[in-house]
């Protein structure tokens, strides 16, 4: 399988789009921060910053309209659709994020998915640190595609 950000050379460039269809496309990713219980009951209304989950939504969203800007080959595209969402979960004990991006145009929104959830949770960090540094960012993946020439994926557990 060759990659698609090299050319014949080796050389990085930015794909050549301008011959695929323009289609629906959506992208799911989720990732999560661990954190002690004590922490987490802060991040559902007690942070000195303010609103944790709500401050962590805005970031994710924000950043997912910036991808091009952070990741070197991605291509600026016209997002018609973000929403991150932030769910306390006390079995991890954490916070959950999934982040889902859509977009009508010729390539996918994977790295937009996944850049919202990655902002978020560092989001997250940043704005409990002062409560506990140990806190673990982890799990990011993409969760779910559709659109585009490689068709629909879904991950596996």
């Amino acid at each position: 399988m060759s990659l698609t950000h090299f050319d014949a050379s080796g050389q990085a460039h930015m794909v050549d789009v301008s011959d695929k269809a323009v289609t629906a496309r959506e992208a799911v990713a989720e990732g999560c921060v661990t954190m002690l219980p004590e922490t987490l009951a802060l991040a559902q209304g007690g942070a000195a910053k303010g609103d944790v989950m709500g401050v962590a939504r805005l970031a994710g969203i924000m950043a997912s309209k910036r991808t091009a800007d952070l990741i070197p080959l991605c291509h600026p595209l016209p997002i018609s659709k973000v929403s991150v969402d932030l769910v306390p979960d006390p079995a991890l004990p954490g916070i959950r994020v999934t982040a889902t991006v859509r977009t009508t145009g010729q390539t996918g929104v994977e790295m937009e998915a996944l850049t919202a959830v990655s902002v978020a949770c560092l989001t997250i960090y940043d704005m409990l640190k002062a409560a506990e540094k140990s806190m673990t960012i982890g799990s990011i993946r993409l969760v779910r595609k559709s659109g585009g020439e490689s068709g629909d994926y879904e991950a596996y557990l």
